[in-house]
């Protein structure tokens, strides 16, 4: 299953490479049945950044087990993929048969 997950860090952008190390070392070392797929990384206006990651699990709860692990974040929310869309799943103009 994929996951979109959305967490809210309690440190600024200097601080995210330790991070996404750790958050590797976690993965590969104790949760290997997980794969981070990519992030999106926007920082707030107070300087502390958000992700907005996609992650394959088993199950919510390993995602969840994840994040408390790694630490240094709040959870906002986890969400499971239920598909993925384009511009190009909807074209302007229609073909009939």
């Amino acid at each position: 299953m994929r996951y979109f997950i959305e967490r809210a860090f309690v440190v600024g952008q200097d601080d995210m490479p330790a991070i996404g190390r750790k958050s590797r070392s976690i993965i590969e070392e104790q949760m290997p049945a997980i794969t981070w797929v990519h992030s999106h990384v926007t920082v707030d206006d107070d300087g502390k950044v958000r992700t907005f990651c996609i992650y394959e699990a088993p199950s919510e709860d390993a995602v969840r087990e994840h994040s408390r692990l790694l630490g240094y974040h709040d959870l906002v929310s986890v969400r499971e993929i239920a598909g993925d869309v384009t511009p190009e799943d909807f074209p302007l103009t229609v073909e009939t048969v």
